[in-house]
């Protein structure tokens, strides 16, 4: 199915209880060419979208979730996956050819060589046709590849700060793909909506903590799409949103790497971006809340030879529903801005 420039697409997102169907709700309906139509969510079929979020108030009025049913999809220009890894591998193939693009929030066709999955996710790959033709959704470094696109495979949240920190360097050959460090901090939306002792306020306030040491699952993500052997730490900040990756690597040449070199790369690679901005000083979470921005920097330490990146992005915006949106735009022929916002809400 193909969508015409300009025509408004009808949009289905499944598991649009979670915090990344709540923001796609809210960027969509700024979209002036897209239009939320079906919003099903198993866990709260039934339930009132207002009364779980009330700040959709506006957007939904006394709309519904209605209960997960692919069939009730059929036809739609666009389906959203707001599900876990496996729920998503088993529902996209008979989304096929009944549904114009499917945009999938889950890791499950992000990875281009199957056997990662049962190492880092647990699972086989049993939908080798679907993963081969599913197109990386971050259009800074696929957007030709997402032009028409009919299965989206949207970043991982801490992957998008790290790629957008680290890529353009190992793209320009500045630094060596051995020994990348990606040292990074999410709010704790970036777990999703759930109920777990890990996640509720007298865990989180005031409290920072690592976890998912060495093996954490968007490593190959990151090692796939930054080209580099890297070791990932995530860390959970106690704060609803955000993500700040930095990032640390070795120069291929000592001579031939200064902080004006740093920042020059990065800056000609996302020169023409809508979304990213490199930044002399120090990015902040706060500055990106709420919008599609990342903001980028770099530095060289000679004393230690370190190149040292950073970017800063909203993990529910430019990390997972934003991105879906700016990728979806690119694939549908939208102006790739389109519904999505550069300025944060702080304060």
């Amino acid at each position: 199915m193909s969508s015409s420039i300009g025509a408004v697409q009808r949009v289905g997102i499944v598991g649009a209880s979670g915090f990344t169907g709540a923001e796609l709700l809210r960027i969509i309906d700024r979209h002036p060419l897209l239009t939320a139509t079906v919003l099903q969510a198993s866990s709260q079929a039934g339930q009132q979208v207002a009364a779980l979020y009330p700040a959709l108030t506006a957007a939904v009025g006394d709309a519904v979730f209605d209960a997960v049913d692919v069939d009730a999809l059929d036809g739609l220009d666009v389906v959203v996956l707001g599900l876990p890894h496996e729920a998503s591998l088993a529902m996209v193939p008979s989304l096929e050819g009944r549904v114009g693009c499917v945009v999938d929030l889950s890791a499950a066709f992000r990875l281009k060589n199957p056997s990662d999955y049962p190492k880092y996710y647990g699972f086989t790959h049993e939908q080798p046709e679907a993963l081969a033709r599913a197109v990386y959704g971050l259009p800074e470094f696929h957007r030709s590849e997402l032009a028409g696109a009919s299965l989206i495979a949207t970043p991982g949240c801490y992957v998008t700060a790290a790629i957008l920190a680290l890529r353009p360097l190992t793209q320009a050959n500045v630094v060596d793909t051995v020994g990348v460090i990606v040292d990074a901090a999410s709010g704790v939306t970036g777990a999703g909506r759930k109920e777990d002792l890990a996640y509720s306020f007298t865990t989180v306030d005031e409290n920072f903590t690592a976890y998912g040491l060495l093996q954490h699952r968007h490593t190959p993500e990151m090692e796939q799409e930054i080209g580099a052997q890297l070791l990932f730490t995530p860390h959970l900040a106690p704060m609803n949103r955000g993500i700040l990756a930095t990032c640390y690597s070795r120069p291929v040449d000592d001579n031939a790497v200064s902080t004006a070199s740093v920042l020059d790369v990065l800056r000609n690679a996302y020169r023409n971006e809508p979304f990213v901005h490199v930044i002399d000083g120090i990015p902040g979470t706060k500055a990106t809340m709420g919008s599609n921005l990342a903001l980028v920097t770099g530095r060289y330490d000679e004393r230690t030879r370190t190149v040292v990146t950073m970017c800063a992005i909203d993990n529910l915006t430019k990390g997972a529903s934003g991105g879906a949106i700016q990728a979806l735009n690119v694939a549908l022929g939208f102006d790739e801005a389109c519904g999505l916002d550069r300025i944060g809400v702080a304060p």
